[in-house]
């Protein structure tokens, strides 16, 4: 199967993805752009179209409105759009951390394209860190990601990595995102992003100490049941059950992940415990959700169906500790 991934790099243990060339620690910027196929542009040309007559060869006609993005390297085409939009370049991503890692402590972990360079990314740690009970430890992320073909916004998202089973979440409080997103019909502009992104990385305290008010939250086996079905049936808690479920694969296997199969489910801080729903969907929409293939995985979980999916689940879970 092809990979959505064109190519990928990593520093430090194999990612969740599992995917990638390793690096090692403090590598520049120059080498992150090479060894994660980062190393072209996206460039522009009019669209031109061919209208065939009769007898003749036919004309060749611009269309002014709309312009092909292609890649420098290869000369693939990436999207057709229109005249307003602003591309931001893979290497603005990686340059977006240059300041971030030489003078505020964060590391680049993880960075890639996806779809034949139709979204690439960029993952550097923060250096912030927390336990929760049973020494179930979460770290302090940053995702800096785009696209070239209108599906993604430039979107910086501070991010939550739990170290005992590589499950992602992206912060939110109160319902919302944290996320930076700058439209593609915005010139994209790193200085006012972090400016932004300073408050948001800020609430990484008030964030942890919820996720430890989840932890201490014990949880009834009916409670467990009813928040898998919110989450994944879309049902409410006091709706009749239907006597088909719809999703009921999916259903079996969070509930399996929870009650001791998800790895750091026998942890203290997961254990009967709604810190432990929620990670039982998050390590369900990461590793193992039905998908074409890991990178299609990884694409939905954080920018897809799967990133709504876990949004869903902190939120229901965030409701049983208001």
């Amino acid at each position: 199967m092809a990979h959505q991934i064109e190519q990928m790099a990593y520093v430090g243990a194999t990612p969740w993805h599992g995917l990638g060339n390793q690096l090692t620690q403090k590598q520049p910027i120059d080498v992150w752009q090479r060894e994660a196929g980062m190393d072209w542009q996206i460039q522009e040309s009019p669209v031109h179209f061919k209208a065939d007559t009769i007898g003749s060869l036919g004309t060749i006609h611009s269309f002014p409105e709309q312009k092909v993005l292609f890649r420098s390297d290869t000369k693939a085409p990436l999207s057709v759009v229109s005249q307003r939009y602003h591309t931001v370049q893979p290497r603005e991503v990686l340059e977006f951390y240059r300041d971030l890692t030489e003078v505020s402590g964060y590391e680049l972990e993880t960075a890639g394209v996806l779809k034949g360079g139709r979204k690439f990314w960029a993952l550097a740690r923060t250096g912030q860190s927390t336990s929760l009970k049973g020494n179930d430890q979460v770290n302090g992320y940053l995702l800096l990601a785009t696209s070239c073909d209108g599906t993604l916004a430039t979107t910086a998202t501070p991010t939550t990595v739990r170290v005992v089973c590589n499950n992602t979440l992206t912060i939110a409080l109160d319902g919302t995102s944290r996320a930076i997103k700058v439209p593609h019909n915005t010139r994209f502009n790193p200085q006012a992003v972090k400016k932004q992104l300073g408050i948001a990385v800020s609430q990484w305290d008030d964030f942890m100490y919820r996720m430890r008010a989840l932890a201490e939250r014990k949880v009834q086996w009916h409670e467990a049941l009813g928040f898998f079905m919110n989450v994944l049936c879309d049902t409410s808690p006091n709706s009749q059950l239907p006597e088909v479920l719809p999703n009921e694969r999916a259903l079996r296997k969070v509930q399996s992940l929870y009650e001791g199969q998800g790895r750091g489910a026998t942890l203290e801080s997961a254990n009967g415990t709604a810190w432990g729903l929620l990670n039982a969907v998050t390590e369900y929409v990461d590793h193992e959700r039905r998908a074409r293939s890991t990178e299609y995985r990884m694409d939905s979980a954080w920018f897809g169906q799967g990133a709504q999916i876990k949004q869903r689940a902190l939120d229901t879970a965030l409701r049983m500790v208001a």
